[in-house]
């Protein structure tokens, strides 16, 4: 009557209530906690060595977050927040995390006040909705095709990136490239990052960082005996093989003489000579395949004077279409001329030590390709996530022309309003929207701290002047004061700071929903297949007398 009822299997932990909330929302501070000190200008690098020994130096929070061996659950999510907002948005990575972290710490405080999880989610919902609805009012419209302020945007997101004292060259070239891929539409501007291509090799220094007006292709020419510079290119894209097919089923071909032999190789180098034969007919000076070109192939290519690159990614091609015009054909029957792409010059290039083959000049390109440069490997690696970033932000205000002040101003400004907004309420959910105000503060808390500057009384310097209506005050790090940053034109994407309150929101409010974990015990390394009832039997019977 007294035996125990096993309902879970054995080796299985579990946690709950109290217990279970306590845990999470430690896990969840710790990883807020070890981003927090890269926010801003005057943040700080991490150094991240994997299991190989490969390192990874940078202040990136998504690339941070990512390349962290996190194990906790919860952890786990929060580096999730981290890659929803890069996918999203592609900045605010930083602020997501260590604002979502800030939320948790507040809802533990309330907690320990005995208010109940639920109503702190509600109170933090409800908070988020006004925060959102406070954030549109808050923001600038500007014009999308502006430079000037385009620029302004790109310098802020690169100002706390390796690439800071070269932001201005880099923010100009992040702004064309964008602005070459955008287009326009019946509802606005529609663009997409993906169509401007970042290729990095190490060398140089990064101000020979270039943007190349079509497709920068990581390939060199095929054949010897091809031109290594076409002018006024005609570019004939494939992605079918120039070589002779295999057939799909095993087949055998009895060659009794030579002269048989002779007669089938002659006629392998006739179906090569006749592709080769199209490609020319089409009017094509460079062919761009994304299949193999055989040895034969390349000859007669080459004695056509015809450039030819093999092997390139799918992605290439369709970057290829968008920047030349041309269409990617998938038979060789099919060529015309009107299916080619246009270019004012093809060349191969020596960069560093590799060849690559640049197709650049293409009238009106859809397409575009930016060639990273930097001292060394890792430097050339955090150029390349700084660039994305800026190319990000660009494209958000492009999309959606709307700003908000930086320097933690529109966070504070937020948080203002929810303070006054919170006093019209009653009950416990009062103090949850409260929490959440000044979960807010943690962004220009956190900038100040990293400024080296004393953060309470900076925080309490920002809150007096928003009383006093100045909107745009907040933390100016390079001075190490509060200031106005509408007046220094410091100003963010207004779709960064609405995808940052929404993803670090949703989490927090997930993370508190948890009060039971129940987790299963790891499975052995080496463990081989489950034994059967007699071999259990046998091994328990064994020394036993």
């Amino acid at each position: 009557m007294n035996q125990p009822a096993m309902v879970l299997k054995e080796g299985t932990s579990r946690s709950h209530g109290r217990e279970a909330q306590h845990t999470n929302i430690t896990a969840a501070l710790l990883i807020a906690e070890s981003v927090r000190s890269t926010l801003g200008p005057k943040g700080m690098d991490k150094m991240l060595v994997d299991g190989f020994g490969d390192i990874t130096i940078s202040n990136d929070g998504a690339t941070i977050l990512d390349e962290m061996d996190v194990q906790h659950p919860v952890a786990k999510m929060m580096v999730e927040v981290a890659k929803t907002q890069d996918d999203e948005v592609g900045d605010g990575t930083t602020t997501a995390v260590v604002f979502a972290g800030e939320l948790l710490s507040k809802a533990q405080a309330l907690m320990d006040k005995d208010v109940y999880p639920t109503v702190i989610i509600d109170g933090y919902q409800y908070a988020g909705e006004k925060a959102l609805d406070f954030l549109q009012k808050l923001a600038m419209k500007v014009n999308p095709a502006d430079k000037a302020m385009l620029k302004k945007i790109a310098q802020v997101s690169l100002a706390s990136k390796l690439l800071a004292e070269h932001s201005e060259y880099i923010a100009d070239i992040a702004v064309k490239a964008i602005l070459e891929v955008t287009e326009k539409t019946p509802t606005g501007f529609k663009s997409d990052v993906e169509d401007v291509k970042v290729e990095k090799k190490a060398g140089g220094s990064l101000t020979d960082t270039t943007l190349i007006q079509g497709v920068l292709l990581d390939k060199e020419v095929v054949h010897p005996g091809m031109p290594r510079r076409v002018e006024k290119a005609k570019i004939a894209l494939l992605n079918c093989p120039l070589e002779v097919e295999k057939t799909e089923t095993d087949a055998k071909l009895n060659i009794e003489n030579p002269d048989q032999m002779k007669a089938f190789l002659n006629e392998e180098e006739k179906i090569l000579k006749e592709m080769v034969e199209k490609v020319s007919s089409a009017g094509a000076n460079v062919l761009i395949c994304e299949k193999g070109i055989d040895d034969v192939a390349q000859h007669y290519l080459a004695k056509k004077n015809i450039l030819a690159v093999r092997r390139v990614k799918q992605s290439d091609m369709e970057k290829l279409a968008k920047a030349t015009g041309g269409r990617v054909l998938s038979q060789l029957e099919g060529l015309k001329s009107s299916d080619l792409g246009l270019a004012d010059l093809v060349e191969e290039k020596k960069v560093s030590d590799d060849k690559m083959t640049f197709v650049e000049g293409c009238r009106t390109p859809k397409a575009v390709s930016i060639l990273v440069r930097g001292g060394t490997e890792r430097v050339v690696d955090e150029a390349e996530r700084a660039i994305h970033d800026a190319l990000c932000v660009v494209r958000d205000v492009v999309v959606e022309p709307r700003v908000v002040a930086g320097g933690g101003a529109s966070e504070a400004e937020v948080a203002r309003l929810l303070r006054t907004h919170a006093q019209r309420l009653t009950g416990k959910q009062q103090l949850a929207v409260q929490a959440y105000a000044e979960a807010l503060e943690v962004i220009p808390l956190t900038l100040a701290e990293n400024a080296g500057m004393d953060p309470i009384n900076a925080l309490m310097d920002v809150r007096s002047k928003h009383q006093a209506k100045q909107r745009w005050v907040g933390i100016d790090p390079y001075k190490g004061r509060v200031a106005d940053l509408g007046k220094l034109e410091v100003y963010e994407p207004l779709a960064v700071k609405v995808q940052t309150l929404k993803s670090a929101g949703e989490a927090a409010c997930m993370i508190l929903r948890i009060d039971d974990v129940i987790a299963a015990s790891k499975a052995k390394e080496g463990g081989g297949p489950p034994k059967g009832p007699e071999e259990s039997a046998k091994e328990e019977g064994e020394g036993e007398f």
